[in-house]
Parts: structure tokens; sequence; C-alpha cells
């Protein structure tokens, strides 16, 4: 039975990675940036990103879908099967909106840029299919090493990555190799290395992986138990444009927006962070459902990481930060942080939501976490209109949106998962027995 500390040495690990995964951008920034077109080439090589990661949005719980199904060898190689083949539909589709008229009617026409970043956009977009297929070939040995509680290995690779990353961009600028393209291939090269070293770090994990003692699941299954959470991916992605749309209707929203996204930033690594307590539930599966230690976990878990980021509002940090490296103007320091403080509670309640998304997946219950995250898609959308309606300060709508949104979705998942038959959670442990938390 684990404990809260076993749990922590568990997670902490799980948290920087996730919290860290935003650090390659900004650094790749720099080599975009530098190229003939200057900021116009970084616009596009954002638009391009951005668009990359939508398509690949449904493997976004690809490893929620690898803890439940990959726990024997048969059932990891059904795992793997199917994240290739997703990848090459997600590949597929991205090819063919790389052809000229398509990228043309997707970023000139629905996306509406100007030619000037449609241009790098479009290159860019076409240099990142590598990039796309690499992000899905990593998540097997993830998954595989979160099984085996090796969640400091699976850190590691990734904190390789970035540093890869910060060196090959210092390089480049240095060798005046700038440009949307470039900046692609600054991005792609670490991610080729992350996924070798983490092939390296599984690999005693995938040998100790013992054969399955019931009929395999087959890949059809798997694919059904992922489809659901991809899906509801896409509503938690959507949220940032409709709570912007609401925003934008408030006064003065050059000024808000701004302010807004500036605190958001800081929120979201650590927010993204909470989203790994799904991890930990399924990796230490309840015994039954009277057991909470993984709720209790994520409510302390979920109070830190909402902390973390009034860091940044302090005396002197909060003017070298937002004033100095982000050109905030002295006027809106007060308003950011105002808008920082009203994002403490975002995290924690992704925490909750988090625990929730884990326990229904314990049950293999894909549609309660589809109904939930639907849920917090009518939560923001209601708690949007209401608050314009009320005409509450635009700073305001994001943070309570989000929150309130997160834990609508814990709440409805809750609700289903009371009213089912189960009152116990048989998952067992991974039969991976190599490797210690680390």
């Amino acid at each position: 039975m684990p404990d809260k500390w076993t749990l922590t040495r568990f997670f902490i690990p799980l948290a920087i990675q996730a919290a860290s995964q935003a650090l390659s951008y900004p650094l790749v920034a720099m080599v975009a940036s530098r190229g003939p077109g200057g900021p116009l080439n970084l616009a596009g090589l954002a638009q391009a990103i951005t668009v990359m990661f939508f398509l690949g949005m449904i493997a976004i719980s690809s490893v929620t879908t690898g803890m439940v199904y990959a726990k024997t060898r048969e059932g990891y190689q059904k795992f793997r099967k199917v994240t290739l083949l997703t990848a090459t539909g997600v590949i597929a589709v991205q090819a063919i909106l790389c052809i000229p008229i398509l990228s043309h009617l997707l970023f000139g026409r629905l996306i509406g840029l100007p030619p000037t970043i449609e241009q790098p956009a479009s290159t860019a977009f076409m240099i990142s299919i590598p990039l796309q297929f690499l992000f899905f070939m990593r998540l097997p040995y993830f998954v595989v090493m979160y099984l085996g509680k090796a969640t400091g290995k699976a850190s590691l690779a990734t904190i390789i990555r970035i540093l890869i990353t910060a060196m090959l961009s210092l390089l480049f600028c240095t060798l005046e190799l700038v440009g949307p393209i470039w900046a692609v291939v600054c991005l792609t090269i670490p991610v080729a290395v992350e996924v070798l070293i983490s092939r390296i770090f599984a690999t005693p994990f995938l040998k100790s992986l013992e054969s399955c003692l019931e009929d395999p699941p087959g890949a059809m299954e798997i694919f059904k138990f992922n489809l659901p959470l991809s899906v509801g991916g896409y509503f938690l992605s959507a949220s940032a444009v409709i709570l912007a749309a609401f925003i934008a209707r408030t006064p003065d929203p050059d000024r808000i927006l701004p302010v807004y996204y500036l605190a958001l930033g800081l929120a979201n690594p650590v927010a993204y962070a909470a989203t790994r307590i799904q991890t930990i539930v399924l990796a230490f599966p309840p015994q039954s459902a009277n057991d909470r230690r993984t709720f209790r976990f994520c409510l302390w878990a979920g109070a830190v990481l909402g902390v973390l980021p009034l860091i940044f509002i302090l005396p002197g940090l909060a003017e070298f930060y937002f004033i100095k490296l982000q050109k905030l103007g002295a006027q809106d320091l007060p308003l950011v942080r105002l808008t920082a403080i009203s994002l403490i509670f975002f995290p924690f309640s992704v925490a909750i939501r988090a625990q929730s998304e884990g326990l229904a997946a314990c049950l293999k219950k894909p549609i309660t976490v589809l109904t939930g995250h639907a849920m917090f898609m009518v939560t923001i959308i209601a708690t949007g209109f209401v608050l314009l309606f009320l005409g509450t300060p635009g700073y305001l709508i994001g943070p309570v949106g989000l929150t309130l949104g997160s834990l609508a979705s814990s709440g409805t998942m809750r609700i289903v998962l009371d009213r089912g038959e189960e009152s116990a959670l048989p998952v067992g442990q991974t039969t991976t027995s190599v490797g210690q938390i680390r």
C-alpha cells in the first residue's frame, strides 16, 4: 500500500516532465525570428505547430490507454500497433493538408493568415511531419516506464531533450541557420534523441512484461477505448478559444487579453502537471470504492501546484518577469497580479478532475470521461455567458470558467461512476517487476 511519500516520489518526475514540455518552444523561437522574415516567421511557426498539435490531439489520452492495456507483453504489442496505425493516419491527414491548394485553404482562408505569415506557416507545417511521427513513437516507451514506476527515467529523457534543444538553438543562431525550417529541425532532432533514450530506458521493463493469462485485448478494443478519450481532449483544447471569445467581448480587450495570457502562461505548466494525477491512479489503482489515497494526494498536490505560479507576482520578480522580459506596461502590473491570484484554484481543480479521469479509466469507462469533458465544455460556455451578462471583469472570466469547468467535469464523472454497479476497482497491478520509484 503506497503512502503519501511514495506517491510524491512517483509524481514529482511526472510533474517536472509535464511542466518542462513548454520550454522547448521559447527556445526555438529565437531561431525562427532571426530569419529574413523576423517575427513573421515566428508567427508562422506558432500557427503551424498549433495545427500540428491539434491533429495529434487524438493521441492525448494514449498514455491512459496504454496504462490500462499495456500491462502484459501481448497487451503492449497491441497498444504499440494501435499507436503506429494512429500515427500513420494523422501523418496522412497532415501530408494531404500540405498540398498547396489545401494548405492555402487552411492557413490563408480558414485561419485567415496574411501571405507574409501564411508562407512560413505552410512551410513549417510540411517540415514538421517527422516531428509529429516522433511524438507518437515515444508514447509506448513512456507507458512501460510509468507502469514500471520509473517516472524518473521518463522525465530524464525529456530533460535531455530540452537541453539538446537549448544547445542546438544557440548553435543554429551562431551558424545563422535560422528561419522556420531550421526552427522545426531544432525541435525534431532532440525529440528523435528522446525517443532513442526512452527506448533504451524502457528495454528492461519491456523484457520483464509477463504473458497474458487471459485472452489479450484486440487492437479494435484498444482503439475504441482511446477514441472517446481523444474526442474529450478536443473539448478541453477548444476551451481556450471559447474563453478568449468571451474575454474579447468585455471592455478594453486589447489590454485584458494580453494580461490574461501572461498569467495563464504561468498557470498552464503546473495545471498540465496536475493532469498526471491520472497516471498515479492508474499506476496505484484503488483497491475498493472506499480507497481514498489518491484523492487525498490529489488535493495536496493540487494545492501546492496552485500556489507555485504566485512566486512570479512577488515584488522584484514580477517587475523583472512581466515588465522587463514580457514587455508588459508597468500600469498593468496590478492587473496581472490579480489575474494570477484568480488562477490559484485552476491547477487544484485540474488535479481533482484528473483523479476522476483515472478512476473512470481503471473501470474501463471511457464514455464516462467523455461525458465529463463534455460537461467541462458546457460549463465553460454557460459560465462565460453568465459572467458576461453580469458585467464581470474580463480577467476573471477565464480563471472562473476553467476552475468551474474542471470541477463540474469531475463531479459529473463521479455521479456517473457512483451510479454504476461496480463497488470495487479490481484492476491488477502491472506485471512489470523491474524498477524502483526514482
